[in-house]
Protein backbone atom coordinates (compact mmCIF):
# COMPACT_ATOMS: atom_id res chain seq x y z
CA UNK A 1 0.00 0.00 0.00
CA UNK A 2 1.41 3.40 -1.27
CA UNK A 3 1.96 6.01 1.65
CA UNK A 4 -0.41 8.27 0.04
CA UNK A 5 -3.24 5.87 0.46
CA UNK A 6 -2.26 5.09 3.81
CA UNK A 7 -2.03 8.83 4.64
CA UNK A 8 -5.49 9.23 3.58
CA UNK A 9 -6.70 6.00 5.20
CA UNK A 10 -5.25 7.66 8.65
CA UNK A 11 -7.11 11.22 8.32
CA UNK A 12 -10.30 9.51 7.28
CA UNK A 13 -10.00 6.90 10.44
CA UNK A 14 -9.62 10.63 12.40
CA UNK A 15 -11.94 12.60 11.08
CA UNK A 16 -14.72 9.69 12.24
CA UNK A 17 -13.38 9.27 15.69
CA UNK A 18 -13.35 13.16 15.85
CA UNK A 19 -17.29 13.75 14.74
CA UNK A 20 -17.88 10.39 17.20
CA UNK A 21 -16.54 12.76 19.87
CA UNK A 22 -18.31 15.64 19.01
CA UNK A 23 -21.78 14.20 18.34
CA UNK A 24 -22.14 12.90 22.16
CA UNK A 25 -22.30 9.54 20.72
CA UNK A 26 -21.58 8.02 23.88
CA UNK A 27 -24.26 10.21 25.70
CA UNK A 28 -26.94 9.61 22.93
CA UNK A 29 -26.93 5.74 23.07
CA UNK A 30 -27.34 6.06 26.69
CA UNK A 31 -30.43 8.37 26.15
CA UNK A 32 -31.77 6.47 23.51
CA UNK A 33 -31.43 3.35 25.63
CA UNK A 34 -33.71 5.07 28.51
CA UNK A 35 -36.20 5.94 25.85
CA UNK A 36 -36.75 2.34 24.63
CA UNK A 37 -36.74 1.28 28.37
CA UNK A 38 -39.50 3.58 28.87
CA UNK A 39 -41.40 2.55 26.01
CA UNK A 40 -40.92 -1.07 27.35
CA UNK A 41 -43.05 -0.16 30.09
CA UNK A 42 -46.88 -1.21 29.90
CA UNK A 43 -48.00 2.55 30.42
CA UNK A 44 -46.11 4.21 28.05
CA UNK A 45 -49.04 4.95 25.83
CA UNK A 46 -51.01 6.26 29.11
CA UNK A 47 -49.78 9.92 28.41
CA UNK A 48 -49.95 10.53 24.09
CA UNK A 49 -48.63 13.63 24.01
CA UNK A 50 -45.65 12.99 26.22
CA UNK A 51 -45.20 9.11 24.17
CA UNK A 52 -44.95 10.89 21.13
CA UNK A 53 -42.15 13.42 22.01
CA UNK A 54 -40.07 10.83 22.96
CA UNK A 55 -40.79 8.83 19.94
CA UNK A 56 -39.65 12.09 18.19
CA UNK A 57 -36.60 11.94 20.12
CA UNK A 58 -35.69 8.79 19.67
CA UNK A 59 -36.11 9.19 15.96
CA UNK A 60 -34.24 11.71 15.98
CA UNK A 61 -31.39 10.59 17.77
CA UNK A 62 -31.26 6.90 16.09
CA UNK A 63 -30.82 9.62 12.82
CA UNK A 64 -27.18 10.10 13.94
CA UNK A 65 -26.46 6.98 15.83
CA UNK A 66 -27.00 4.93 12.79
CA UNK A 67 -24.80 6.32 10.39
CA UNK A 68 -22.23 6.88 12.95
CA UNK A 69 -22.40 3.28 14.05
CA UNK A 70 -22.04 2.18 10.66
CA UNK A 71 -19.30 4.68 9.99
CA UNK A 72 -17.15 2.93 13.08
CA UNK A 73 -17.71 -0.32 11.80
CA UNK A 74 -16.84 0.61 8.12
CA UNK A 75 -13.35 1.77 10.56
CA UNK A 76 -12.84 -0.95 12.04
CA UNK A 77 -12.93 -3.12 8.44
CA UNK A 78 -10.56 -0.66 7.17
CA UNK A 79 -8.33 -1.14 9.91
CA UNK A 80 -8.13 -4.99 9.34
CA UNK A 81 -7.64 -4.63 5.35
CA UNK A 82 -5.10 -2.62 5.50
CA UNK A 83 -3.60 -4.89 8.38
CA UNK A 84 -3.98 -7.54 5.55
CA UNK A 85 -2.82 -4.96 3.36
CA UNK A 86 0.95 -4.85 5.15
CA UNK A 87 1.35 -8.40 5.01
CA UNK A 88 0.49 -8.23 1.10
CA UNK A 89 3.55 -6.80 -0.39
CA UNK A 90 2.18 -6.97 -4.49
CA UNK A 91 -0.63 -4.42 -3.52
CA UNK A 92 -3.33 -6.84 -4.19
CA UNK A 93 -5.89 -5.40 -1.48
CA UNK A 94 -5.28 -1.44 -2.62
CA UNK A 95 -7.94 -1.25 -5.09
CA UNK A 96 -10.63 -2.89 -2.48
CA UNK A 97 -9.17 -0.35 0.08
CA UNK A 98 -10.03 2.78 -1.89
CA UNK A 99 -13.63 1.40 -2.42
CA UNK A 100 -13.76 0.86 1.55
CA UNK A 101 -12.34 4.41 1.67
CA UNK A 102 -14.64 6.23 -1.33
CA UNK A 103 -17.50 4.62 0.93
CA UNK A 104 -16.32 5.46 4.03
CA UNK A 105 -15.73 9.40 2.97
CA UNK A 106 -19.32 9.74 1.43
CA UNK A 107 -21.18 8.56 4.57
CA UNK A 108 -18.52 10.56 6.80
CA UNK A 109 -19.30 13.81 4.75
CA UNK A 110 -23.42 13.28 4.70
CA UNK A 111 -22.86 12.62 8.84
CA UNK A 112 -21.16 15.85 9.23
CA UNK A 113 -23.73 18.19 7.31
CA UNK A 114 -26.17 16.26 9.31
CA UNK A 115 -24.34 17.57 12.59
CA UNK A 116 -24.23 20.72 11.27
CA UNK A 117 -27.94 21.44 12.56
CA UNK A 118 -27.13 20.87 16.10
CA UNK A 119 -28.58 24.16 16.78
CA UNK A 120 -32.25 23.23 18.86
CA UNK A 121 -34.16 24.74 16.62
CA UNK A 122 -32.91 22.60 13.58
CA UNK A 123 -35.11 19.50 14.47
CA UNK A 124 -37.72 21.56 14.50
CA UNK A 125 -40.84 21.82 12.14
CA UNK A 126 -41.05 25.09 9.84
CA UNK A 127 -43.14 27.87 8.74
CA UNK A 128 -42.36 28.74 5.67
CA UNK A 129 -44.19 32.69 4.13
CA UNK A 130 -43.39 33.14 0.40
CA UNK A 131 -43.98 36.97 -0.77
CA UNK A 132 -44.59 38.23 -3.89
CA UNK A 133 -41.85 41.48 -4.77
CA UNK A 134 -41.55 43.78 -7.27
CA UNK A 135 -42.85 42.72 -10.86
CA UNK A 136 -45.78 42.74 -10.74
CA UNK A 137 -48.16 39.38 -11.75
CA UNK A 138 -44.70 38.26 -12.51
CA UNK A 139 -43.94 38.24 -9.48
CA UNK A 140 -47.00 36.55 -8.08
CA UNK A 141 -46.61 33.88 -10.68
CA UNK A 142 -42.91 33.30 -9.40
CA UNK A 143 -43.79 33.07 -6.04
CA UNK A 144 -46.23 30.28 -7.01
CA UNK A 145 -43.79 28.70 -8.70
CA UNK A 146 -41.46 29.07 -5.30
CA UNK A 147 -44.08 27.39 -3.55
CA UNK A 148 -44.86 24.11 -5.95
CA UNK A 149 -40.55 23.67 -5.81
CA UNK A 150 -40.59 23.81 -1.68
CA UNK A 151 -43.97 21.45 -1.77
CA UNK A 152 -42.36 19.02 -4.40
CA UNK A 153 -38.76 19.45 -2.42
CA UNK A 154 -41.02 18.27 0.36
CA UNK A 155 -42.64 15.41 -0.71
CA UNK A 156 -39.73 13.54 -2.07
CA UNK A 157 -38.18 13.78 1.49
CA UNK A 158 -42.36 12.56 2.73
CA UNK A 159 -42.63 16.07 4.70
CA UNK A 160 -45.70 16.95 5.54
CA UNK A 161 -46.89 19.88 4.36
CA UNK A 162 -50.17 22.27 5.05
CA UNK A 163 -51.08 25.53 4.26
CA UNK A 164 -51.80 27.89 6.97
CA UNK A 165 -52.72 31.16 4.62
CA UNK A 166 -53.23 31.77 0.95
CA UNK A 167 -53.67 35.25 -0.94
CA UNK A 168 -53.90 34.76 -4.17
CA UNK A 169 -52.79 37.19 -7.03
CA UNK A 170 -54.85 39.64 -9.05
CA UNK A 171 -54.58 37.80 -12.42
CA UNK A 172 -52.25 34.82 -11.84
CA UNK A 173 -50.19 33.12 -8.96
CA UNK A 174 -50.22 34.60 -5.14
CA UNK A 175 -49.53 37.26 -3.80
CA UNK A 176 -48.23 35.46 -0.34
CA UNK A 177 -48.62 32.12 1.21
CA UNK A 178 -47.56 30.51 4.75
CA UNK A 179 -46.55 26.52 5.01
CA UNK A 180 -46.42 24.58 7.88
CA UNK A 181 -43.68 21.58 7.14
CA UNK A 182 -43.82 19.00 9.10
CA UNK A 183 -40.65 16.32 9.22
CA UNK A 184 -37.40 16.02 11.14
CA UNK A 185 -34.76 19.06 11.11
CA UNK A 186 -37.32 20.51 8.74
CA UNK A 187 -36.02 23.93 10.07
CA UNK A 188 -32.31 22.70 9.69
CA UNK A 189 -32.67 22.16 5.84
CA UNK A 190 -35.06 25.00 5.04
CA UNK A 191 -32.98 27.99 6.77
CA UNK A 192 -31.00 28.93 4.31
CA UNK A 193 -33.76 29.29 1.89
CA UNK A 194 -34.47 32.81 3.96
CA UNK A 195 -34.00 35.94 1.97
CA UNK A 196 -34.68 37.57 -1.34
CA UNK A 197 -34.87 35.30 -4.45
CA UNK A 198 -34.93 36.21 -8.03
CA UNK A 199 -36.34 35.19 -11.46
CA UNK A 200 -35.34 35.86 -15.53
CA UNK A 201 -37.22 34.97 -17.94
CA UNK A 202 -39.69 35.80 -20.90
CA UNK A 203 -42.51 36.92 -19.40
CA UNK A 204 -45.70 34.94 -20.41
CA UNK A 205 -47.72 37.74 -19.75
CA UNK A 206 -45.98 40.22 -21.94
CA UNK A 207 -47.71 40.11 -25.30
CA UNK A 208 -43.88 41.35 -26.81
CA UNK A 209 -42.55 38.35 -25.58
CA UNK A 210 -39.87 40.55 -23.78
CA UNK A 211 -37.50 39.39 -20.72
CA UNK A 212 -39.16 40.41 -17.24
CA UNK A 213 -36.72 40.23 -13.95
CA UNK A 214 -38.92 39.23 -10.75
CA UNK A 215 -38.54 38.82 -6.90
CA UNK A 216 -40.43 36.99 -4.10
CA UNK A 217 -39.07 36.44 -0.82
CA UNK A 218 -38.74 33.65 1.54
CA UNK A 219 -38.67 33.32 5.46
CA UNK A 220 -38.11 30.33 7.28
CA UNK A 221 -38.71 30.09 11.03
CA UNK A 222 -38.46 26.92 13.49
CA UNK A 223 -41.97 26.12 14.66
CA UNK A 224 -41.34 25.59 18.78
CA UNK A 225 -44.59 24.28 19.72
CA UNK A 226 -45.63 25.70 23.33
CA UNK A 227 -41.88 25.79 23.89
CA UNK A 228 -40.95 28.95 22.72
CA UNK A 229 -39.09 30.82 25.32
CA UNK A 230 -40.55 34.37 23.57
CA UNK A 231 -42.96 36.16 26.84
CA UNK A 232 -45.68 38.09 24.97
CA UNK A 233 -48.90 39.52 26.91
CA UNK A 234 -50.98 39.09 24.43
CA UNK A 235 -53.69 41.00 25.99
CA UNK A 236 -51.37 44.72 25.34
CA UNK A 237 -48.26 43.27 22.90
CA UNK A 238 -50.74 42.12 20.14
CA UNK A 239 -53.30 43.11 18.21
CA UNK A 240 -55.82 40.82 16.89
CA UNK A 241 -57.77 40.97 13.71
CA UNK A 242 -60.61 39.06 12.27
CA UNK A 243 -61.35 38.21 8.86
CA UNK A 244 -63.43 36.62 6.68
CA UNK A 245 -61.27 33.61 5.14
CA UNK A 246 -61.39 33.35 1.47
CA UNK A 247 -60.44 30.24 -1.05
CA UNK A 248 -62.18 26.28 -0.70
CA UNK A 249 -63.49 25.36 3.02
CA UNK A 250 -67.15 25.27 2.93
CA UNK A 251 -69.87 27.69 3.90
CA UNK A 252 -68.53 27.97 7.96
CA UNK A 253 -65.49 29.15 6.48
CA UNK A 254 -66.11 31.36 3.70
CA UNK A 255 -68.85 33.15 5.82
CA UNK A 256 -67.65 33.73 9.27
CA UNK A 257 -65.13 35.79 10.33
CA UNK A 258 -63.14 32.46 11.26
CA UNK A 259 -59.51 33.79 9.82
CA UNK A 260 -57.52 35.64 12.43
CA UNK A 261 -54.64 38.19 11.96
CA UNK A 262 -51.81 39.28 14.85
CA UNK A 263 -49.74 42.00 15.11
CA UNK A 264 -47.35 41.83 17.10
CA UNK A 265 -47.33 45.71 18.37
CA UNK A 266 -43.25 46.38 19.21
CA UNK A 267 -41.66 44.68 16.21
CA UNK A 268 -44.47 45.73 13.24
CA UNK A 269 -44.47 41.49 12.55
CA UNK A 270 -47.66 40.04 11.15
CA UNK A 271 -49.12 36.34 11.05
CA UNK A 272 -52.58 35.50 9.90
CA UNK A 273 -54.17 32.25 9.54
CA UNK A 274 -57.25 31.12 7.79
CA UNK A 275 -56.93 26.88 7.00
CA UNK A 276 -59.15 26.40 10.07
CA UNK A 277 -62.92 26.44 10.31
CA UNK A 278 -62.59 27.19 13.86
CA UNK A 279 -61.67 31.24 15.13
CA UNK A 280 -60.00 29.18 17.94
CA UNK A 281 -57.83 26.74 16.28
CA UNK A 282 -56.93 29.70 14.08
CA UNK A 283 -55.80 31.77 17.17
CA UNK A 284 -53.82 29.38 18.61
CA UNK A 285 -51.78 28.60 15.37
CA UNK A 286 -51.58 31.91 14.80
CA UNK A 287 -49.83 32.50 18.09
CA UNK A 288 -47.47 29.66 17.44
CA UNK A 289 -46.32 31.42 14.11
CA UNK A 290 -46.04 34.46 15.88
CA UNK A 291 -43.81 33.39 18.84
CA UNK A 292 -42.10 31.16 16.10
CA UNK A 293 -41.06 34.84 13.86
CA UNK A 294 -40.41 36.77 17.29
CA UNK A 295 -37.73 34.08 18.46
CA UNK A 296 -35.93 34.02 15.14
CA UNK A 297 -35.77 37.43 15.44
CA UNK A 298 -34.22 37.43 18.96
CA UNK A 299 -31.40 34.99 17.52
CA UNK A 300 -30.46 37.31 14.21
CA UNK A 301 -30.22 40.41 17.05
CA UNK A 302 -27.68 37.99 18.74
CA UNK A 303 -26.42 37.05 16.05
CA UNK A 304 -24.99 39.94 13.21
CA UNK A 305 -24.40 37.12 10.54
CA UNK A 306 -27.91 35.46 10.23
CA UNK A 307 -29.16 39.11 10.19
CA UNK A 308 -28.07 39.53 6.76
CA UNK A 309 -29.49 37.18 5.47
CA UNK A 310 -33.02 37.62 6.17
CA UNK A 311 -36.09 38.36 3.70
CA UNK A 312 -37.36 41.32 5.67
CA UNK A 313 -34.68 42.71 6.14
CA UNK A 314 -34.15 43.95 3.29
CA UNK A 315 -36.15 45.48 -0.08
CA UNK A 316 -37.58 42.42 -2.32
CA UNK A 317 -36.75 43.75 -5.50
CA UNK A 318 -33.83 46.24 -7.41
CA UNK A 319 -31.50 47.09 -5.26
CA UNK A 320 -32.17 44.46 -2.01
CA UNK A 321 -30.19 41.76 -1.40
CA UNK A 322 -30.91 38.50 -3.36
CA UNK A 323 -29.74 34.95 -1.78
CA UNK A 324 -30.25 33.01 -5.56
CA UNK A 325 -30.73 33.87 -9.04
CA UNK A 326 -33.38 31.44 -11.32
CA UNK A 327 -32.37 32.72 -14.63
CA UNK A 328 -34.26 31.22 -17.82
CA UNK A 329 -33.43 33.70 -20.57
CA UNK A 330 -30.81 34.58 -22.55
CA UNK A 331 -28.78 31.68 -20.19
CA UNK A 332 -30.56 28.99 -18.30
CA UNK A 333 -28.91 28.50 -14.76
CA UNK A 334 -29.80 28.76 -11.10
CA UNK A 335 -26.85 30.71 -8.98
CA UNK A 336 -26.48 31.33 -5.22
CA UNK A 337 -25.27 34.36 -4.54
CA UNK A 338 -23.48 33.21 -1.41
CA UNK A 339 -22.05 29.98 -2.03
CA UNK A 340 -21.67 30.54 -5.83
CA UNK A 341 -23.12 27.21 -6.41
CA UNK A 342 -23.98 27.32 -9.73
CA UNK A 343 -26.37 24.50 -11.46
CA UNK A 344 -27.14 24.95 -15.18
CA UNK A 345 -30.58 22.98 -14.70
CA UNK A 346 -33.08 25.47 -13.69
CA UNK A 347 -36.30 23.69 -14.32
CA UNK A 348 -35.40 20.73 -12.48
CA UNK A 349 -34.77 22.98 -9.85
CA UNK A 350 -37.46 24.51 -10.24
CA UNK A 351 -39.41 20.72 -9.64
CA UNK A 352 -37.77 20.28 -6.58
CA UNK A 353 -33.90 19.14 -7.25
CA UNK A 354 -32.83 21.71 -4.39
CA UNK A 355 -30.67 19.14 -2.52
CA UNK A 356 -27.00 20.69 -4.42
CA UNK A 357 -27.98 23.87 -2.77
CA UNK A 358 -29.25 23.20 0.66
CA UNK A 359 -26.16 20.95 1.11
CA UNK A 360 -24.43 23.63 -0.29
CA UNK A 361 -25.71 26.58 1.89
CA UNK A 362 -25.09 24.33 5.39
CA UNK A 363 -21.18 23.75 4.61
CA UNK A 364 -20.86 27.26 3.24
CA UNK A 365 -22.27 28.19 7.06
CA UNK A 366 -20.16 26.29 8.95
CA UNK A 367 -17.34 28.19 7.42
CA UNK A 368 -19.07 31.06 8.29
Amino acid sequence: MDNELRDHCSSLTERIIQLKDSLDYDDKAARAAEINAAMAQPDFWDNQEKAQMLVGELRRINGTLKPMQELIDGSEDLGALIELAEEDEDGGLDDEIRTTVDTLQDKLDALELHASMAAPEDACDAYMTIQAGEGGTDAADFAEILLRMYLRWCEARDFDTEIMDRSEGEEAGIRNVTLHIKGDYAFGYLKGETGNHRLVRISPFDSAGRRHTSFAAVDVTPDFGEDAEIEVNWDSDVREDTYRAGGAGGQHVNKTDSAIRLTHLESGVVVQCQNERSQHKNRATARKMLLAKLYQIEQEKKEAAAAARRGDKSKIGFGGQTIRNYVLQPEQFVKDSRTELKANNPFEVLDGELDPFIESYLRWSIDK
